[in-house]
């Protein structure tokens, strides 16, 4: 047996539901793997863990990635498993009809007062035909809570929210939530889930990596094809309340969200470096090959 360690990008939830049914089922041990998942004591501290050598392995998001490496991280991304639908989150009676009315607005996003949140809505309104001044935005960060700092008026918008998430969540408590979404405004998509390493550890223990994501393209075959089931396996694995209605609805919201293309393109990682240091989100362009492999993808 060799010992796996997979750090999430957040707390357990539906989103790694793939680890959960290869550990239940045993395919992780008839792999030969001791799989650890482990959730970071704070939100996206993966490149740290894993240069420390507390991860063998992470879950983040694409803009994460472009982001460290262009910092002189020497990661490399190279599977994706869930693709959301992701964007700018508000509600039906601010008054915000279209892209364009988020001029001068107050945006909620984790890494404010940084250019994050500004540069996201700003490409959407711009695509919207809109104008706007970069400065004239309030900047709102309360934490990872968007629904929250809306329905507490500390923002009119919120960003980056996960329809499968947020979006739900705030229905769930009882407000007309809308959105728009990334890729209808010109902004990459990069609301997707990857797994990344450093290039030392892809290269020593790629065998072992590469039965990883067997086991989850196993996982994710199963959820689609076994709901149910799936779902009672999260809420044992978890010790969730299976009758907590919030859940539930995020649990089946996400489900559609698990892909079976591990698969990532140049042109995809191309036209993201490219928004980000036009933003000032990354200090430099990278190009794919920095970025990315696909030769683990099944």
């Amino acid at each position: 047996m060799q010992k796996l360690r997979v750090g999430l990008e957040w707390f357990l939830n539906p989103d790694h539901v793939p680890f959960l049914i290869g550990l239940e089922k045993g395919w992780f041990e008839d792999a030969g793997i001791e799989l650890e998942l482990i959730e970071p004591a704070e939100h996206l501290d993966a490149i740290e863990e894993i240069e420390q050598g507390k991860m063998d392995i992470a879950v983040t998001e694409p803009i994460h990635l472009v982001e460290d490496r262009a910092k002189g991280h020497k990661v490399k991304g190279f599977a994706r498993f869930l693709h959301t639908n992701g964007g700018v989150m508000y509600f039906a009676d601010s008054g915000i009809k279209r892209p364009a009315d988020m001029a001068g607005k107050r945006i909620q996003y984790p890494g404010a007062p940084g250019n994050g949140g500004p540069a996201i809505v700003g490409t959407m309104i711009k695509a919207d035909g809109g104008e706007y001044d970069p400065n004239g935005f309030g900047r709102v960060n309360n934490g990872f809570y968007h629904t929250n700092a809306l329905i507490e008026d500390k923002a009119d918008v919120a960003t980056l929210a996960f329809y499968n998430f947020e979006v739900v969540e705030a229905r769930h408590r009882g407000h007309d939530a809308q959105f728009f979404a990334l890729k209808d405004w010109g902004v990459p998509d990069f609301c997707q889930l990857i797994l990344i390493t450093n290039e030392d550890t892809l290269d020593s223990k790629q065998e072992l990596i590469a039965k990883f994501l067997e086991v989850t393209s196993r996982g994710i075959d199963f959820l689609h094809q076994n709901p149910q089931e799936a779902r009672e396996i999260y809420f044992r694995r978890t010790e969730a309340d299976p009758e907590e209605p919030l859940m539930k609805a995020i649990f089946e919201a996400t489900v559609p969200c698990f892909t079976f293309d591990f698969t990532m393109s140049q042109s995809y990682y191309d036209q993201l470096s490219n928004w980000m240091s036009a933003n000032e989100l990354a200090e430099r362009d990278v190009t794919f090959d920095e970025t990315w492999t696909n030769t683990l993808a099944l």
